[in-house]
């Protein structure tokens, strides 16, 4: 008896030289295999790419080995001592203002940065022409020197040497701003950078108590300094100061926004790609089947002279996995070309160096899901071919009408499944979505599959038509070995996900473009001084008499506890971290707010004086698992304090107007300095009217920042947009796979097209009615998986509109018809390319082999 590896070895020299006929029809098999490897592969050597680069440049990112930041306060001297005798140490304010022309005729929102002369610490401040630190901000002429980018000039009409005001001094633009070595760590913003000094900042009055200027302290310690030193230096200063109030962020954490948010997107791709994979599975299987198919006298041979069926499988699954192999390595050669090409385009979108190079876990992650899933879906028809008689072989009968294959055989595609969904889950940065996407594939594969079902079953009790061609594409349908199921399976996946994305996108630009700016205020005013609220309210009753003007005193604060626990220590939500993560605007109110609706709990007395209480957003503390009663503890202006949650409160953050995570009673901050916000909404206000509200406001208040909601809303709509377009680029690699499985489902049921099309011809069936029926029945199988796809992504879009971005949704007509469209081009278009081959067979030849 042959030995398990003598058997092996035998296998595999015949799968050798059944291979060097070459690797006719696995063509789509390569083509699927190779596109799913290579999206897993690309997109997370390119996360892994841009994290190497954040990782590498920490220190200029940063700006430091460790930053200390502070929020409408400066260190005092006993703070400052600490830093300055840890290390170098240089100082920096950032805070959003308003520059405008020496004359006041136009006027433009910038994000404000002053530093001193020790910035930067890490880095190089690039700027055209080149000056030096002194030439660059020094005071000449009764003029601050600045610096800024193309966007600021462009926008007030300004040249190099031009002169602006800021708050009540006069700056002038000396260089355009190329690089900020340290732009990545300060996070996004809404508006052009303008560079200063910190002597500037303090001469244009800007900073004064309760302005949100937000302070920064950039440490750079000796030469060499480890991470363990990091550490150090930071428990001292959380030991040192323990109400100090300040986020501290260390050189291997530079930049934790822009890495979190690769991390969601690469997910995102990886998961998509995936998906590209899964849906390349079903072409592994019709690839394999027809493959199976046409090897009907060689297996009829083999198990002629004597082979076991075991044997037969090994032969042809050591052929499958040498094909796979070639896919799995041209997936691989593109995904290793992937960050090389993307570190030039991505250097325009992020300031971060690409690390370009390879990288063996991102490539060893493509691999593992390109095998799982080859075996997966190659499985089930090697089963199949083991256990078919070499009579039925000859006599041409095929493997469709065999049952399902030995338990055996299930079992192992059930383990690999499931190894599969594993490897997905904990792989992911956030397994809870991976959660979700496993358990919507399996559900999208059984639906699909029963949708699949239900055509068929339709097909077969539809009425018998007089329509010779209607009559042969409905039998087509729900015949013996149907091409429904592929169909179904990959058309009904790939176009699930442009719908889903499609709807997700429409709902998000409608929303920007013409729900919020319906709801949305006017125009938001930050850094009102209260000793100018009242002169500031008659001015916007004399500028615009028709709007509402809504003002309420403001602070940052940061929460530091939950209950009473440092909130460093808790395991929060992802849901709800963005809470705890960075400052926050607080405010009080005596009475419960008009816009206030509250969920639980009660509002205090107008005059209450007990201890400090707190209202709460109610989804934002349900996310955080907070309930009435629950202690908050916020520290504002380098001081703790603790208030009792009294109430949640529904807010509507969708409507764009003022909105607290935290409202206060009053006492909570009794006496502490602070400024106010404020909100005008006029309806009738034309884009004139807004104008000469902004230069009114601007002249009379250069120290009150003014933000035009359109403009910002303008921005975000942009990033929606390229977001949305990079979105459904990757998604379009799914519908590229479903394509390719499309046609090769066609071309696994040619053999079977080609003998009913040789036998009608026969009958008397013109080539003008087989084309007819074919069309037909593509045209029926396109419209219903189109159906389908419209209800899936429709729920789907839906879900993630309404429950997890909490928006309303709108079905859309124009993606409907879209989708109905494309699956019917695709489909029919497809079909009848393999149809035409299939009816240019001469009938003699075919009538021999029957």
């Amino acid at each position: 008896m042959m030995t398990m590896s003598r058997q092996l070895a035998l296998a595999f020299r015949f799968a050798l030289r059944e291979m060097r006929g070459g690797l006719s029809g696995f063509a789509i098999f390569l083509a699927c295999i190779a596109l799913g490897v290579a999206a897993i592969g690309g997109v997370n050597s390119v996360a892994r790419s841009i994290s190497d680069g954040v990782a590498a440049q920490g220190q200029p990112l940063l700006g430091g080995d460790l930053r200390f930041r502070l929020n409408q306060r400066e260190a005092n001297d006993t703070e400052l001592g600490f830093l300055q005798a840890a290390g170098d140490v240089s100082r920096s304010a950032s805070m959003r203002s308003m520059a405008r022309l020496t004359d006041s005729s136009d006027q433009a929102l910038v994000e404000v940065k002053a530093v001193d002369d020790a910035y930067p610490l890490y880095g190089t401040l690039e700027t055209q022409p080149a000056l030096a630190h002194e030439e660059l901000f020094s005071e000449s002429a009764g003029a601050f020197g600045a610096a800024a980018p193309d966007l600021l000039f462009e926008r007030l009409g300004l040249k190099v040497g031009d002169r602006i005001m800021l708050g009540n001094a006069t700056f002038e633009l000396r260089a355009v701003l190329v690089s900020e070595p340290d732009a990545v760590s300060e996070g996004f913003g809404f508006a052009p950078r303008l560079l200063v000094s910190l002597e500037g900042l303090h001469a244009s009055g800007l900073v004064v108590t309760g302005s949100l200027v937000e302070h920064s302290y950039k440490l750079k310690l000796e030469p060499g300094a480890s991470d363990a030193r990091l550490a150090q230096v930071e428990a001292q200063a959380r030991t040192a100061f323990p109400e100090a109030g300040w986020s501290i962020r260390n050189r291997s954490n530079a930049a934790p926004a822009l890495s979190a948010n690769i991390e969601r997107f690469s997910q995102f791709l990886t998961l998509v790609g995936l998906t590209s994979l899964v849906v390349g599975g079903v072409g592994v299987a019709n690839a394999v089947r027809a493959y199976l198919d046409g090897k009907r006298g060689v297996i009829a041979s083999f198990k002629s002279l004597g082979a076991s069926g075991r044997f037969v499988f090994t032969v042809y699954l050591v052929q499958t996995l040498l094909i796979a192999a070639i896919g799995i390595a041209a997936g691989l050669v593109l995904a290793v070309l992937m960050p090389f090409a993307a570190s030039g385009a991505l250097q325009a979108v992020i300031p971060v160096p690409a690390e370009a190079g390879i990288y063996p876990a991102a490539l060893g992650l493509a691999t593992a899901f390109g095998l799982l899933v080859t075996l997966a879906f190659a499985l089930m028809p090697l089963g199949r071919a083991r256990d078919v008689p070499a009579t039925a072989l000859f006599r041409e009968l095929g493997f469709e009408a065999r049952g399902r294959p030995r338990f055996v055989y299930l079992a192992a595609t059930a383990v690999i499944a499931l190894s599969l969904a594993a490897l997905a889950i904990f792989t992911a940065h956030d397994r809870r979505i991976a959660v979700t996407f496993v358990g919507a594939a399996v559900l999208s594969f059984l639906v699909l599959r029963l949708v699949a079902w239900l055509v068929q079953w339709l097909a077969r009790r539809a009425p018998r038509v007089r329509s010779t061609s209607l009559r042969l594409a409905v039998g087509n349908i729900h015949r013996p070995g149907a091409l429904t199921p592929s169909v179904v399976l990959a058309l009904g996946l790939g176009l699930t996900l442009l719908v889903t994305l499609a709807l997700i996108d429409g709902n998000l630009r409608r929303q920007i473009s013409d729900s919020l700016p319906e709801k949305a205020p006017n125009f938001f005013f930050v850094d009102i001084q209260a000793a100018d609220v009242d002169t500031f309210s008659t001015l916007i009753a004399r500028e615009a008499p028709q709007g509402t003007l809504v003002k309420v005193p403001m602070l940052r604060g940061r929460v530091t506890a939950l209950n009473g626990t440092d909130v460093r220590e808790l395991d929060i939500p992802p849901a709800g971290a963005w809470v705890l993560r960075g400052d926050r605007g607080l405010t009080y109110e005596a009475e419960q707010p008009r816009n206030a609706s509250l969920t639980s709990g009660s509002w205090w007395q107008a005059d209450y004086t007990g201890e400090p209480l707190v209202s709460f957003s109610a989804k934002e503390g349900e996310e955080l698992g907070l309930a009435v009663g629950d202690t908050v503890t916020v520290n504002v202006l380098g001081r703790n304090v603790t208030a009792r949650i009294a109430n949640f409160r529904q807010v509507q953050w969708e409507t764009l107007g003022i909105n607290f995570v935290m409202v206060f009673s009053p006492n909570t901050f009794a006496g502490a300095p602070h400024s106010w916000l404020a909100t005008l909404s006029d309806d009738t206000a034309t884009v004139a009217d807004d104008a000469r509200i902004l230069n009114a406001v601007t002249r009379a208040f250069p120290a009150v920042t003014t933000v035009r909601v359109k403009d910002a809303l303008d921005i975000v709509n942009q990033l929606v947009g390229e977001l949305g377009t990079a979105i459904r680029a990757a998604a379009g690699v799914a519908l590229i796979s479903s394509v390719l499985v499309l046609a090769g489902a066609l071309a696994a049921g040619n053999r079977a097209r080609i003998h009913d099309a040789v036998v009608l011809k026969t009958l008397g069936a013109t080539r003008r009615t087989l084309i007819s029926a074919f069309a037909l029945e593509y045209m029926l199988l396109g419209l219903a998986t189109a159906v389908f796809a419209l209800a899936a992504g429709g729920v789907a879009a839906w879900y993630v509109v309404t429950q997890i971005m909490t928006l309303p949704s709108q079905f859309s007509v124009e993606v409907a018809l879209g989708t109905i469209v494309l699956a019917l081009v695709l489909t029919v278009g497809i079909g009848l390319v393999g149809t035409w081959r299939v009816l240019g067979h001469k009938a003699a030849p075919v009538l021999r082999d029957l």
